[in-house]
C-alpha cells in the first residue's frame, strides 16, 4: 500500500489543520534490566520451563504497522492505529 510522506490533518495541540510527516513507528531497544524483563526471566527459570507455549507456527501472515505522524509546526508526534498490511510504502505525493 502506498501512503504519502506528508498529509494535511488535524493537530490537537495546534488546534488546527497542519501538514504532518508520516513515518513508521519502530520499537526501541529492549532493556534486560527492566522490571518486566526480569520478571519474565524469573518465571522461565528453573523447572517448568516456558511460562507460555512457544508457537510452532505463527497464526498471522502480516504484522501491524503503526504510522507515526509528526506535526510540522509544533513537532508533536501522534500514533495512528496500526494497520495490518503486507507492504507499507511511503511515497512522495
Amino acid at each position: 500500500m502506498n501512503i504519502p510522506k506528508t498529509i494535511r490533518r488535524y493537530c490537537p495541540k495546534c488546534d488546527t489543520h497542519t501538514e504532518q510527516k508520516i513515518s513508521i513507528y519502530k520499537a526501541g531497544k529492549r532493556r534486560g534490566s527492566a522490571r518486566g524483563e526480569r520478571r519474565h526471566a524469573e518465571r522461565k527459570h528453573g523447572y517448568g520451563g516456558q511460562k507460555f507455549p512457544k508457537l510452532a507456527k505463527p497464526a498471522k501472515v502480516t504484522k501491524k504497522v503503526t504510522p507515526l505522524l509528526t506535526c510540522s509546526i509544533c513537532k508533536k508526534k501522534f500514533n495512528k492505529y496500526g494497520i495490518r498490511i503486507k507492504k507499507f510504502e511511503l511515497v512522495a505525493a
